[in-house]
């Protein structure tokens, strides 16, 4: 039996809460920032819950 190795990409990228959903950065706030306004830089601040269509594929990457 090989041993169990989850994605360790995927693992520094998202968190998974107590609830037990998956959460990550918001896209978008890396690069380019003068052309983006104030306030569309404010809201890709902290984090959000990630698509629903995402949550399958990013847990198997986790191996959950």
């Amino acid at each position: 039996m090989p041993k169990f190795k989850p994605h360790t990409g995927t693992g520094k990228r998202v968190k998974i809460t107590g609830r037990g959903k998956i959460v990550t950065e918001q896209s978008g706030k890396r690069h380019l920032l003068e052309g983006k306004s104030s306030r569309r830089t404010r809201r890709q601040s902290g984090t959000a819950s990630m698509a629903k269509v995402d949550v399958k594929r990013v847990s198997r990457l986790l191996g959950r």
